[in-house]
């Protein structure tokens, strides 16, 4: 495992770093989006330092096993079944979100991995130690801490009244924690992020490897064909670098060709697993953006997954032009999306796709969205919208 680097971090899992310097020196030549997206940072940053600290021990809650330690949550999309008289077992309404999902443990954990990524983004942009000390705090009672900590595993992952427990789809709850890893990586020139907290996370980090790749639930997972076994690889792969398993990150990236992109993804670059969802266009957009941070993973070791074609033309360039080509409202979404289709939801899927495939016309589609620098700042301030 590897020590946190004392001065600059060398690069970074998914962001990019060379790009967060130049946004950093547009900032300073005056550019007004990127000033107010920083701006609406810090104040985000700001509120962060009067949160927490989350853990998995303060929900009312108890897991199967009865240990609070271990992280439940529920199937967003299951239901009461009003046929019967307790409602069990569950029924699934695609699309339509149950509020039980906030009983458990996942609302907590996407509020700390919130303010944790807010924090980071903002110590490294300010070098403010306040945001790198709360950062840390947070960090270690979520994983660190032996009172509060959260066991590594989701055995209980989105459990389903009437029918489980916890099943593999319940890993798509700690995708979030990619991006966590990556701007933990920004915290290293803080004293407040010490080379033992470093460590300490990486060893968490491991053994969920460990577990991700050898129990019953996390290789069910990885045999999903849509964006659960997309997001799975990218979990895997991301966490995996972050420990220091290369080995492991290419062994998993090498398989990606031919496992994902070729099965999922259409010569036309259509994605038939989530175009058949009732949010075609939300799951067609996340699936590209898990297949776009496996391109961007795949550069820490030498694989060029941006450039990978098969025979008949599936690609993640093809994928990226079929959701570009409706951008524009002259060219109709035809496909069922609840909840209204909105354009700019693919402004993170272009700015990744412009740095990896370097193909300035994505930038060019970006700057025709309707940017918002407040909403929009954690890709606006990673990835630049120009040069």
């Amino acid at each position: 495992m590897s020590i946190c680097q004392e001065t600059e971090p060398g690069e970074l899992l998914v962001s990019r770093l060379q790009g967060m310097n130049q946004v950093r020196r547009r900032v300073e030549a005056g550019d007004e989006t990127l000033r107010q997206a920083l701006s609406a940072l810090r104040a985000e940053a700001d509120g962060a330092l009067r949160v927490g600290p989350f853990s998995v021990v303060n929900d009312s809650t108890v897991p199967p096993s009865g240990d609070k330690h271990d992280y439940l949550s529920v199937g967003p999309y299951w239901w009461p079944d009003p046929a019967q008289a307790d409602g069990l077992p569950y029924i699934r309404r695609d699309g339509e979100v149950n509020p039980e999902r906030k009983a458990g443990d996942s609302v907590a954990m996407g509020r700390m991995n919130g303010a944790v990524k807010a924090l980071a983004l903002a110590y490294w942009f300010t070098r403010d130690e306040r945001y790198a000390e709360q950062a840390a705090g947070l960090l270690r009672a979520w994983f660190l801490d032996p009172a509060t900590r959260m066991n590594p595993h989701l055995n209980f992952g989105q459990a389903i009244p009437g029918r489980c427990q916890g099943r593999g789809v319940g890993i798509i709850d700690t995708t979030g924690l990619i991006d966590l890893v990556d701007r933990v990586l920004l915290l290293c020139p803080s004293p407040h992020w010490t080379d033992a907290d470093h460590e300490g996370l990486q060893a968490w980090f491991d053994v969920y490897i460990e577990w991700l790749l050898g129990s019953e639930i996390g290789q069910d997972e990885g045999r999903a064909r849509n964006n659960h076994g997309t997001w799975y690889d990218a979990q895997v792969a991301a966490f995996a670098l972050f420990v220091g398993h290369q080995n492991v990150a290419a062994e998993v990236l090498a398989c990606v060709g031919e496992a994902r992109l070729a099965s999922q993804i259409e010569p036309d670059g259509s994605q038939p697993h989530e175009l058949a969802r009732t949010k075609s266009w939300s799951y067609s957009v996340y699936n590209l953006n898990a297949f776009l941070v496996l391109g961007r993973l795949g550069e820490h070791v030498g694989l060029n997954l941006w450039h990978y074609r098969t025979v008949d033309g599936r690609s993640l360039q093809t994928a990226t032009d079929f959701l570009c080509s409706h951008v524009d409202e002259s060219v109709p979404w035809l496909h069922p999306q609840l909840g209204g289709w909105h354009p700019e939801a693919l402004l993170g899927s272009l700015l990744m796709a412009a740095h990896g495939l370097n193909e300035p016309r994505y930038l060019a589609t970006a700057r025709g969205l309707p940017v918002d620098p407040a909403r929009d700042l954690d890709w606006l301030l990673r990835f630049p919208l120009g040069n």
